[in-house]
């Protein structure tokens, strides 16, 4: 698995306040995710629902098998800090998760709707990466390996699947140009 990031690059933590901040913010980034994990659980098999191409179906339903264990690593990451599970609703994945809903509602099956699908499902991966890349930044600076190894293997997933999306969307771009 590829490393991402520069990890020589620490945020400031010269005294316990900052760190105690730092930590905070950590905190808040996992309600955050955790909330839009698992609403994406609700969500993607309504994509799926509304998805022609098998292509375009497989990288959704592997991306919902991943989601379901990002939820369960992001427990597993609660208990390594020695604190409860906690959401907290998250407007941004809320209002991208409405977006993929009005953009489904407002095209007929097929290429078209497909390639909207992988556009705004895109996005959202989009803002998992910032979401998680900040977080394993977070975890390393504070010294949570056990965090930051797993933080990782879910940034590698949101990468792989953006990258499968945007090759599955070639096709559809191919199919319009072609018609």
């Amino acid at each position: 698995m590829e490393n991402y990031f520069n990890t020589n690059y620490k945020i400031p933590t010269t005294t316990s306040g900052k760190t105690s901040q730092l930590m905070q913010l950590f905190e808040e980034g996992l309600k955050d995710i955790f909330w839009a994990e698992k609403a994406l659980i609700k969500e993607i098999p309504l994509w799926i629902q509304n998805a022609t191409s098998v292509e375009l179906i497989e990288v959704l339903m592997n991306h919902l098998e991943e989601t379901y264990q990002q939820v369960d690593r992001l427990a597993v990451i609660y208990r390594s800090i020695d604190k409860k599970v906690e959401v907290k609703l998250c407007e941004a994945m809320e209002g991208l998760i409405a977006e993929v809903g009005k953009r489904i509602a407002s095209c007929e099956p097929g290429a078209m709707k497909d390639a909207r699908i992988v556009a705004s499902t895109q996005k959202i991966i989009h803002y998992e990466i910032a979401a998680y890349s900040t977080l394993y930044q977070f975890a390393e600076t504070l010294g949570l390996n056990e965090a930051a190894e797993l933080l990782l293997v879910t940034l590698y997933e949101e990468k792989t699947t953006d990258k499968k999306l945007a090759e599955v969307s070639g096709a559809f771009i191919q199919t319009e140009t072609t018609t």
